[in-house]
């Protein structure tokens, strides 16, 4: 038995102005990621996590840095990082019917899992170094239970993946910043204990906006 913790990390300026934040987009938390990393360490500060794995992107390492900083184990690991975009990392609205990110999962959603931008890369591809980390971490038996922090495209392939969904239903995986899935691993096959669980943001998403 193993158990997953797997959040998707704090809000970033990017994700408030629905720019596409890839692979190769570092940027770290705005102010409000920043209070959602708060807001999920108060709610899980006493689990007792055996290891931390991060991608090696700064916001999702900013997501949890509380817990590292109490000395819970923690690696980065380059192949848990988002899916790239290529040349319109960070350049272009996810925005829009007719948009180019809108047609790329359309593509997707209609079983082109090899499509993908210029100089970026495909869901399948995502899914080939996801599965090798699996496979790193599922070895680690005294590690359990364990907190994955990583981002909103790659971790709906991870999901698909261990679950044995077909890519083109990745989408059924719905997701918000410092959303939590808790996943249980039997030894043989995976389930879901939480679906993208938000309780622990409930009091930021009751505060008013500023005058």
């Amino acid at each position: 038995m193993k158990t997953i913790y797997l959040i998707r990390h704090g809000e970033t300026d990017n994700n408030l102005n629905k720019i596409l934040q890839g692979g190769n987009v570092n940027i770290g938390l705005n102010e409000k990621g920043r209070q959602q990393a708060e807001a999920f360490y108060q709610k899980y500060r006493s689990a007792p996590f055996k290891k931390i794995y991060t991608s090696s992107l700064i916001r999702s390492i900013e997501s949890v840095e509380k817990f590292i900083a109490k000395g819970i184990p923690h690696e980065a690991i380059k192949e848990l990082n988002e899916i790239s975009y290529g040349i319109y990392d960070g350049k272009i609205s996810s925005e829009g019917k007719n948009s180019s990110y809108r047609r790329l999962v359309s593509a997707w959603d209609n079983g082109d899992l090899s499509a993908k931008m210029e100089g970026g890369e495909s869901p399948l591809e995502v899914q080939e170094r996801l599965e090798h980390v699996l496979e790193y971490i599922l070895r680690q038996k005294e590690e359990d239970p364990i907190l994955i922090c990583m981002h909103g495209r790659a971790m709906r392939i991870f999901l698909a993946t261990v679950l044995n969904y077909d890519l083109s239903y990745m989408h059924l995986f719905t997701h918000q910043n410092l959303g939590l899935y808790i996943l249980q691993y039997t030894g043989k096959m995976f389930f879901i204990e939480k679906f993208n669980d938000t309780v622990h943001l409930r009091n930021l998403d009751l505060q008013k906006a500023p005058l």
